[in-house]
């Protein structure tokens, strides 16, 4: 069981972090030259000539963001291989070079226009490691390069909600990371940083898309990559909420062949992430038409229809605090509930550290945090009122909800050895 001191208790979430975990879902958005040659990761080295979505439609990518849920997009605008989904002038190697829209195309000014239009938020992933450009090697002028590429991204696209910095293949690296992270903190002061540099939120340490109770929003270390134990020291104690990334299929990118999670699956993601208080960031792939594919949009709306049939008609409870961390939620009149959602008052930090919802004595659910939202499954029971015992540095809860879904346990999640995408360079398909 987690403790959470009065100091910790103390760290408070700024207004764009609070923003962002009330928001709760993402969408990721890999696409690049990777798409178009089979592959995760590639070096560097596979022809501009061979970016060519014939169809790409961003608005249609927004529209299935909605579908998920999603607040915001965030899309790769350059991955590990250093090709740009924008005419950058740091390099030759981006749209510009390739057929798609005569070179004269940039998918991020299209999908930044097609947020906009939906009030969709925009983020944007710049891998720092760079496997094409030649500058790599030396820190410096890498550097300067970076921050170059940033400063175009963070002044040409209008307000951006995220900024990702991916850790993979950086262990060992040392970049500037005050320069990096001050070009954002200048250009876009109402973006969230992504777990690298001066972060405001991290990862949470896999690529499956689950939590695990407690979810702690004050931490003084994170993880740095899926693919090496390397941890970044954060030097003191700081509010960072998580966010869980996974992939709606297998792989990052899009590849034939490839199939989305089944519905159970993506349930099991959704109560194992937002229902334990992170937010969720699930990758869904343009195909090498530049659409979302078929077969995953009608995962989406399966998944959407059911969130909505389970969650979409809750019981409010009245809250009345008794003292001594213990509180009571009353419905108004008995209801039938199976599943029930708590919500922390968060805007003078995460002070909750156990819970424990009893009726008349019994318990019904129990578990360690809660944060800005907590979900529990049980079996079906006709209540009026709950009592609700609360440990920690004066908690406050600011919500309890009931639900009757029919579905009296959380979806067990399938053997992530099954579902995980591939972790290095794939064979050409």
């Amino acid at each position: 069981m987690t403790t959470i001191s009065a100091q910790t208790a103390a760290l408070h979430p700024t207004p764009a972090q609070l923003r962002w975990q009330r928001d709760g879902v993402g969408v990721f958005l890999h696409f690049g030259l990777n798409t178009f040659f089979g592959v995760e990761w590639s070096d560097g080295s596979l022809p501009a000539s061979g970016f060519d979505p014939a169809r790409l439609d961003a608005r249609q990518w927004v529209a299935a963001a909605r579908t998920a849920g999603a607040a915001s997009v965030v899309l790769t605008a350059k991955h590990h291989d250093g090709f740009c989904l924008w005419p950058t002038a740091t390099t030759d190697y981006s749209v510009a070079a390739s057929p798609w829209r005569g070179g004269r195309g940039d998918v991020v000014r299209e999908l930044a226009d097609a947020c906009a239009e939906a009030g969709m938020g925009l983020g944007l992933y710049l891998s720092p490691w760079d496997r094409h450009d030649p500058r790599y090697p030396d820190p410096a002028a890498y550097d300067d390069l970076y921050c170059a590429q940033l400063t175009e991204l963070c002044t040409q696209y209008g307000d951006l909600v995220e900024v990702w910095f991916d850790g993979a293949g950086s262990a060992g690296r040392v970049y500037d990371w005050e320069r990096i992270t001050g070009v954002v903190r200048k250009h876009q002061p109402g973006a969230v940083i992504f777990n690298m540099g001066d972060p405001d939120i991290r990862w949470i340490g896999n690529e499956d898309g689950l939590a695990a109770d407690p979810v702690e929003y004050v931490v003084d270390v994170t993880p740095n990559d899926v693919h090496t134990d390397a941890m970044l020291g954060l030097g003191r104690a700081r509010y960072l909420p998580p966010e869980c990334d996974v992939s709606l299929r297998h792989g990052w990118f899009w590849q034939p062949g490839d199939e989305p999670k089944s519905l159970e699956h993506l349930l099991g993601i959704h109560y194992r992430s937002l229902g334990l208080g992170a937010n969720l960031l699930l990758n869904v792939p343009p195909n090498r038409d530049g659409l979302i594919d078929a077969a995953d949009l009608a995962r989406l709306t399966e998944y959407a229809a059911e969130l909505a049939r389970r969650f979409g008609a809750p019981f409010d409870g009245e809250l009345t605090a008794l003292g001594d961390g213990r509180w009571r939620v009353d419905f108004g009149a008995e209801v039938a509930i199976d599943h029930l959602e708590l919500e922390e008052q968060l805007a003078e930090g995460q002070r909750i550290a156990a819970h424990r919802v009893t009726d008349g004595g019994e318990e019904v659910c129990a578990g360690g945090t809660v944060g800005v939202r907590r979900l529990h499954a049980f079996p079906t029971r006709a209540v009026r009122s709950l009592e609700i015992a609360l440990d920690g540095p004066s908690p406050v809860l600011a919500a309890v909800r009931g639900f009757r879904t029919g579905v009296e346990s959380a979806p067990v999640v399938p053997s992530t050895e099954d579902y995980r995408a591939g972790d290095a360079d794939m064979v050409m398909m």
